[in-house]
């Protein structure tokens, strides 16, 4: 049985990548944090994936600009962690994680203080690892390896 790859069938998240090829994102990641992202990166840091969705997807939501997808893909990483960690489901682990991970792709390294370059890095690894493990494997997750969002210090 041939396995479809999610990035194929997943046209919001093409078009989103699309348009976040020309946004500009500079100066967007350079304006002022909202202050719901740091309540999200509290939650996501503290492994309070639900919270941290439910905080990050009123923020998406009331967003019009293209910034609105860093929210998301730190959204979907922290989703993907709920899957894995709470729900043991390998595929949507596997999934939200690759979502996350290309929608921040298209940021800059650091964005609204956030060091994007990182958790692109360490959700990388978290999903690596996951695919290594297999759906059997999931109770193996190395808790070392769960992504945390960290700040830049400020210059």
């Amino acid at each position: 049985m041939t396995s479809i790859d999610p990035r194929s069938t997943h046209p919001k998240l093409a078009r989103a990548i699309e348009r976040l090829q020309t946004a500009d994102l500079v100066r967007a990641c350079g304006a002022p944090a909202p202050p719901e992202l740091a309540k999200a990166i509290h939650e996501f840091n503290a492994g309070e994936f639900f919270d941290q969705h439910e905080t990050l997807e009123l923020l998406w939501r009331a967003t019009p600009e293209e910034i609105r997808h860093l929210y998301e893909g730190i959204l979907q990483i922290g989703v993907g962690m709920h899957h894995l960690l709470k729900n043991r489901n390998f595929h949507g682990a596997a999934v939200k994680l690759d979502h996350g991970i290309r929608l921040l792709s298209a940021f800059p390294d650091t964005c609204h203080g956030v060091d994007v370059a990182r958790l692109r890095r360490d959700a990388t690894r978290a999903r690596e690892h996951l695919l290594e493990l297999g759906p059997s494997g999931l109770e193996r997750f190395e808790r070392e390896c769960i992504p945390r969002v960290h700040l830049v210090e400020a210059s």
